[in-house]
């Protein structure tokens, strides 16, 4: 199982980027049941605000429910979590609250990657940290 943090879930629906066809292959590969990933409730909720920013917020609610479908059950963030990712945060510079928290829910869930394109994430030493590219997203299916 993996862990999906909120950038993959943006580009995937966002404009051209980069990003975006590995990413959308990554969730064209989910929702095949060719890899089993999920997020968090906070990942989802981000990600609804951000897109609510650029497009409706009817637009925004209903792919954020097509994701909480696509990726449950869902890592609950607790606050075990909380301690943890702030245990992490404190002794990473480059890496937020926000992606500390879901690094610890990620590692504590038993997680074999979180994908991000927020290269702090491999800050974390026992985490295995995959960006969203072609050669990221490559590696993940592959397995």
């Amino acid at each position: 199982m993996i862990v999906l943090d909120t950038t993959v879930l943006l580009y995937a629906k966002g404009i051209d980027h980069p990003l975006r066809e590995p990413t959308r292959r990554l969730i064209a590969a989910v929702a095949e049941g060719e890899l089993d990933a999920t997020t968090t409730v906070e990942v989802i909720q981000e990600f609804v605000h951000v897109r609510a920013r650029r497009r409706s917020r009817a637009d925004a609610v209903a792919l954020g429910g097509d994701y909480c479908e696509l990726l449950s059950p869902l890592v609950a963030v607790t606050a075990d979590h909380l301690g943890a990712g702030l245990s992490l945060f404190e002794r990473s510079a480059r890496l937020g609250a926000f992606d500390a928290v879901l690094a610890a829910a990620a590692l504590e869930a038993g997680a074999q990657a979180l994908v991000s394109a927020d290269s702090a994430f491999a800050d974390v030493a026992t985490l295995h940290h995959v960006i969203p590219d072609e050669q990221g997203v490559d590696g993940l299916l592959s397995r």
